[in-house]
């Protein structure tokens, strides 16, 4: 018991220092004007999203049973937080390691954000992300809520690390903040096409892409929440995913653009690892490769597409988590193992169940970050 406390806690200090990363990514993907603000956005999301989920957050999440959300351990109130039962965790330890998602979960809106973002405006969004938006996202799925409960024949709905719970959900709160701000001036033409604004410093962004990659060998292992035999395979399939995830990136935007870009294919390693946070506990290692490859594939088009539609996102947080996020988690219906994927038993019961879990988060993060980015809007600006 005391060792699985300890191996949580790592994971947990890992998934912290991704903090680091994504201000690094942020930072160096967007121009140097804008640098201090970013880099104060990122520490409110540790700041403010940490404070939100213990006051609000942590109860909504995993404070009972309910349906819907949960209703106990306001501020840990009555919490023992040093016993371990038999076989488990404290209540610290689930309470460190969640605590951290749910500021990564903010972050990822951050980068979709940047360059326009009135600091007050963000304060408060970070606010309500980690106080009530995202943790009743995490009670339907982790704290044996609504998605929990879906089945659809022998199959059930699941999110082994969060592509759904943490990275579509934010990806769905990216949208909806791009979408509200606009697009930075200049970034179209007189004739509404995009024109790149170049990030002030690519080898920043990229040290902040291995940041990450490190932190993930604690978000998706972490998240087995036991020092077992079974942390190593999630390692490995992470490992895979994000190799494959950068290599099919390289090869796409070099046959779509004419050249490599160091920038995307980052991103495309980003892609990678949102898509395999979900399944990385459902598949084994040469589907792994698969999910993430594929993410590299999608992150590519993706980015090109919201351009298109202008919806300016800087650091493409929406096609990365967002729409890779949505990818993973639908990808755990196709390639679980043991013949119970879609592709491999022919079912279409796996694949359909991950499809309703998609919608639901949608269905809750789109229009209830909309509400507070509207409220916003006609309130501070």
């Amino acid at each position: 018991d005391y060792l699985n406390n300890l191996w949580v806690f790592i994971a947990g200090c890992l998934v912290f220092f991704m903090q680091a990363g994504f201000a690094l990514v942020e930072a160096g993907l967007t121009r140097a004007k804008n640098v201090v603000n970013i880099f104060a956005k990122n520490m409110a999301d540790a700041i403010i999203g940490v404070t939100a989920f213990f006051a609000t957050g942590y109860a909504f999440a995993f404070g009972g049973d309910g349906w819907f959300a949960g209703t106990d351990a306001f501020f840990l109130a009555g919490e023992d937080m040093a016993a371990i039962p038999s076989g488990g965790l404290s209540v610290a330890s689930p309470f460190f390691f969640q605590a951290v998602f749910a500021a990564t979960a903010v972050t990822i809106a951050s980068g979709a954000m940047a360059e326009r973002t009135k600091f007050p405006a963000y304060l408060i969004f970070a606010a309500v992300m980690c106080a009530f938006i995202y943790p009743v996202v995490v009670h339907w799925t982790w704290g044996g809520g609504l998605n929990a409960d879906i089945t659809i024949g022998d199959a059930v709905y699941s999110d082994f690390a969060g592509s759904g719970i943490v990275h579509l959900t934010g990806g769905i709160a990216a949208l909806d903040g791009a979408w509200f701000l606009g697009p930075r001036l200049g970034k179209y033409d007189s004739n509404g096409n995009p024109r790149a604004i170049p990030g002030h410093n690519i080898p920043v962004a990229i040290v902040g892409v291995f940041i990450l990659w490190l932190g993930w060998f604690g978000f998706n292992p972490g998240s087995e929440l036991l020092a077992d035999e079974y942390v190593m395979t999630v390692a490995v399939n992470t490992m895979l995913a994000a190799v494959a995830g950068g290599l099919l990136c390289a090869v796409t935007i070099w046959l779509v653009a004419g050249k490599p870009d160091v920038a995307m294919i980052g991103n495309g390693v980003l892609a990678g690892l949102v898509a395999i946070t979900a399944p990385c506990g459902a598949v084994d290692p040469f589907p792994a490769f698969i999910i993430g490859g594929l993410g590299g594939v999608l992150v590519v088009f993706s980015v090109f597409f919201f351009d298109k539609i202008k919806i300016d996102d800087p650091v493409g947080a929406i096609s990365v988590h967002g729409v890779c996020g949505a990818w993973g988690t639908l990808a755990i219906g196709l390639f679980q193992m043991d013949g119970v994927g879609t592709l491999f038993s022919g079912n279409l019961q796996p694949v359909l169940t991950q499809l309703v879990g998609i919608s639901a988060a949608f269905l809750w993060a789109f229009p209830v970050s909309y509400a507070i980015f509207y409220t916003i809007k006609v309130t501070v600006g």
